[in-house]
């Protein structure tokens, strides 16, 4: 038989877990420095901004000093929560500390909608109950000129470094600063609007500082709204139909998965939790079950890359499942497996034979009681079987020491290749072994058959040359015959 080698498992594994980890600290440091340098931009522009309100009594500056104060809140909460939100799941935190970015989000939405609501409040007043005349002049515009620069350059890096992280506390703050900007447009608008209405002497023109201001409110207003949502759909672990369907759909394309029965998905911060129970063919043993497990990991991954993902699976009957599969699935329920498993039809009545391995150290008493009770087993869950026979086996309860190892015996050879040469199909038997382990004699070989031979006439070929064998040797305790075909024995 050929063998094929590969790579270590867990070296890729560790591997790949390395190379995950300085990703994730050099995502984690790029999302420090851009809210450091958001926080930095957003302290100075505040400052110049409150400085060219004061200075020129536009509610419009004056309200966008304040949009900018709470860019810079907004920011200050941003730097804190990337700085936590990346820190590892601990006894406290399960799930990891990832929603205090949305939570970030949330805390600045709401700031910026009561912001919004002082804004509109004042320019009302200014509108209509007290007016307050602009003084102009070339600082406030310059200032406003110098915000637009700012904002732009600071909304367009931290919108990059969101897209690249997932980060929602970037992408808020992102958008703060693109709201500052288009702000910052209007109010600059509404101060040439109300100049060039002071010039020439459109009285109604006076009141285009407050409109702006309270244009640029709605327009912040609407987005936050927006930001809002996004944010509390997180916390209360709102996830959109559609995701979960997808995922749904991947993983109910993966081989052997039966159904997916239950699909959860929360999020938290940038990276995402799901948590899937799957319906399984309960003939699938615990190493097939583990290679769907990571197969329907992988599904999932595809459509939320990093997912931290776990898996439950159920087996289920299927409709595909013979007689021979259900026998076999009720023996596993206790732990064992079968072997020489067969099923006779007389009468329009079955019975099935098995054989079973029981440790060679349980007491009769104790054997008998849990064949019975496999059997009861058995009989319940195939009705259509009305008799079951067990044949109870030894399994060896330690490791053999061999005592002498004879490589060669001529006499217990020559029996074999006699008995071997009996069977037309049989067309080489090597590899010869007989062991001496205590008082038993045991004996191993290889032997080529046909490569089309079907493998019950294998198996019918492989007892009937054991049984000629013996009758030769009866001293061997244990035959061991494994089958190769003629064309790999030739390779």
């Amino acid at each position: 038989m050929q063998t094929t080698t590969s790579s270590s498992p867990g070296t890729e594994q560790a591997g790949a877990r390395a190379s995950g980890s300085t990703a994730l600290a050099a995502l984690t440091a790029q999302k420090r420095r851009v809210a450091l340098r958001s926080m930095s931009a957003a302290g100075a522009m505040t400052v110049f901004k409150v400085g060219a309100g004061l200075l020129s009594g536009s509610l419009g500056v004056l309200s966008d000093a304040v949009h900018s104060g709470l860019d810079l809140a907004g920011a200050v909460l941003t730097f804190f929560s990337v700085n936590v939100s990346d820190k590892p799941a601990d006894e406290d935190h399960p799930y990891g500390h990832g929603k205090i970015e949305n939570l970030s989000a949330f805390v600045e939405a709401t700031l910026m909608g009561i912001s919004c609501a002082w804004i509109v409040w004042e320019a009302i007043q200014r509108i209509f109950v007290h007016a307050v005349a602009v003084r102009h002049s070339l600082w406030p515009v310059a200032v406003l000129l110098l915000s637009i620069a700012v904002d732009y350059w600071r909304s367009h890096e931290l919108r990059a470094v969101a897209d690249r992280t997932g980060s929602p506390a970037l992408a808020t703050d992102a958008f703060h600063f693109a709201s500052d900007m288009w702000a910052t447009v209007a109010v600059l608008a509404g101060l040439g609007v109300n100049w060039f209405g002071e010039r020439y002497g459109i009285a109604w023109l006076s009141y285009a500082d407050p409109v702006a201001a309270i244009l640029v409110s709605i327009m912040i207003l609407r987005m936050t709204l927006h930001l809002g949502h996004e944010a509390v759909a997180v916390l209360v672990d709102e996830v959109p139909g559609e995701t979960r369907g997808q995922i749904i759909r991947e993983v109910e394309q993966v081989h052997g998965v039966l159904t997916v029965e239950k699909a959860r998905v929360r999020k938290a911060g940038a990276g995402y939790f799901a948590d899937l129970t799957l319906a399984l063919p309960r003939r699938f043993t615990f190493e097939h079950t583990g290679e769907v497990v990571q197969e329907a990991t992988a599904a999932v991954q595809r459509v939320l890359p990093r997912a931290d993902v776990v898996i439950h699976t159920v087996p289920h009957k299927t409709r595909a499942e013979s007689i021979f599969d259900r026998v076999r699935a009720a023996a596993a329920r206790y732990n064992v497996s079968v072997h020489e498993l067969s099923i006779q039809s007389h009468q329009g009545r079955l019975r099935v034979e098995l054989h079973i391995e029981i440790e060679e150290n349980v007491r009769l008493r104790e054997a008998h009681e849990f064949v019975s009770g496999l059997e009861a087993e058995i009989l319940r869950d195939v009705p259509e079987i009305d008799a079951v026979l067990t044949h109870i086996e030894s399994e060896p309860a330690t490791i053999e020491q061999p005592g002498e190892v004879v490589v060669e015996d001529r006499r217990i050879e020559v029996a074999l290749r006699s008995a071997a040469a009996a069977f037309p199909e049989i067309s080489d038997v090597h590899d010869i072994v007989v062991a001496h382990t205590g008082e038993h004699v045991a004996l191993t070989c290889h032997c080529t058959l046909p490569d089309e031979l079907p493998m019950h006439s294998v198996h019918e070929i492989i007892t009937a040359l054991e049984d000629r064998f013996k009758l030769e040797c009866p001293e061997v305790y244990r035959v061991t015959i494994h089958p190769e075909p003629v064309t790999d024995n030739t390779r």
